[in-house]
């Protein structure tokens, strides 16, 4: 059987509310939004700019539950900045797709809604 990357997490349109150049990397992301989207501390993630394009791989810290607060750290900071939206995804190896799940944020990182019932309600009705 032959393993394959799955989509398993997505926070899509966050905001970067902090840069932090002398934190050692990762991305801190509010718990709340953690626990929504179904990703966990230390998890690899892939951040996608949809302000500048840029795109790095990094690893999550759980930040401050409630405090809409999602900060780069290190490096990436020289790459995505302060007020960018940003995608956050995570995947898994599988040897079968899996069922993501995704949330969509607010401009203040305030849940707004689940993607994934989202997406299932456009999903083309088979016969």
């Amino acid at each position: 059987m032959q393993l394959r990357s799955f989509m398993s997490s997505k926070i899509h349109k966050a905001t970067i509310t902090e840069a932090n150049l002398n934190y050692v990397g990762s991305i801190t992301i509010d718990a709340e939004l953690l626990d929504k989207a179904g990703l966990l501390p230390n998890e690899k993630v892939l951040v996608v700019s949809n302000t500048s394009g840029a795109r790095l791989e990094t690893y999550v810290i759980e930040g401050q539950r409630h405090s809409g607060y999602i900060g780069i750290n290190g490096a990436a900071s020289h790459l995505i900045g302060p007020g960018e939206e940003v995608i956050i995804i995570a995947f898994t190896l599988a040897t079968e797709p899996v069922a993501p799940k995704a949330i969509l944020v607010d401009k203040d990182n305030r849940f707004v809604c689940d993607l994934t019932e989202e997406q299932a309600s456009f999903a083309p009705q088979t016969a």
